[in-house]
């Protein structure tokens, strides 16, 4: 839980250090906690099945609604470090919100060079990554792009760019209309036969994204191969004569 201390402490939660979310009593009560105090998404009386906790059956039932409701892309059965990973980041978004100009009279943790050179025109640059709601945005934003989470913020941010570069650039989605486009057989993982089975399908569903990188990668070194080719072909079927040299060809 020591990844999430310091949204605790953001939060004001009592004795954030010792919560163990792998209790199923403390894990029920730290998501009542969060929905009385900070997230509120239903009226009073409407968090009347969710603080029925007796019956674990029925309240899991609950609060997969509660999550459905929260348009949360993860399910009940999902990892609770994950979980309650993304209902901290929610709920700090939403105190951020509450009082926007109270939180951004912060400081920014990053102190500006010295050294005489001239500011950068990145506005990355001047973030303060340390708060709340830069941190809330982005485990919002990783939710969206169903990047797994991570303790460290800025690691997650870092995927986050890594697959806006590779994915979401205008270059980026060129390349992949023309490919559909031209692409006449398409994989997907519910189609592929990985040739054996580990048991367990989180493992299962890696090994054929691997697989599916493996076989793009393959595709791709075949196009430079037949790429290649053309040009040699080129070279070859049209050869210049030099009649200087008494020979054909370059």
């Amino acid at each position: 839980m020591a990844a999430f201390v310091r949204k605790f402490n953001a939060l004001g939660f009592p004795n954030a250090g010792n919560i163990n979310i792998n209790d199923t009593k403390q894990f029920q009560n730290l998501v009542i906690w969060l929905e009385d105090k900070k997230i509120r998404h239903y009226k009073i009386e409407g968090r009347k099945e969710l603080r029925q906790t007796d019956d674990i059956t029925r309240w899991s039932q609950t609060f997969q609604k509660y999550l459905k409701d929260l348009l949360c892309p993860y399910s009940a059965q999902e990892d609770r470090a994950v979980l309650i990973d993304w209902l901290l980041g929610l709920a700090v978004r939403l105190t951020y919100g509450e009082s926007p100009n109270k939180y951004r009279k912060c400081t920014a943790t990053h102190q500006p060079t010295t050294n005489g050179a001239a500011p950068s025109d990145n506005p990355l640059d001047s973030f303060n990554f340390d708060d709340p709601a830069v941190k809330a945005g982005i485990t919002s934003v990783a939710a969206l792009l169903r990047i797994p989470p991570h303790h460290d913020h800025i690691e997650v941010f870092k995927a986050i760019c890594t697959l806006v570069k590779e994915k979401l650039s205008r270059e980026a989605l060129q390349a992949s209309q023309q490919q559909n486009s031209t692409s006449q057989d398409k994989l997907s993982l519910d189609t592929l036969s990985m040739g054996f089975a580990t048991g367990d399908y989180i493992t299962d569903e890696a090994v054929k994204i691997l697989r599916l990188l493996h076989i793009r990668n393959l595709r791709e070194l075949q196009s430079k191969i037949n790429q290649a080719l053309v040009s040699v072909q080129k070279v070859t079927a049209e050869p210049k004569t030099d009649q200087r040299l008494g020979k054909i060809g370059r």
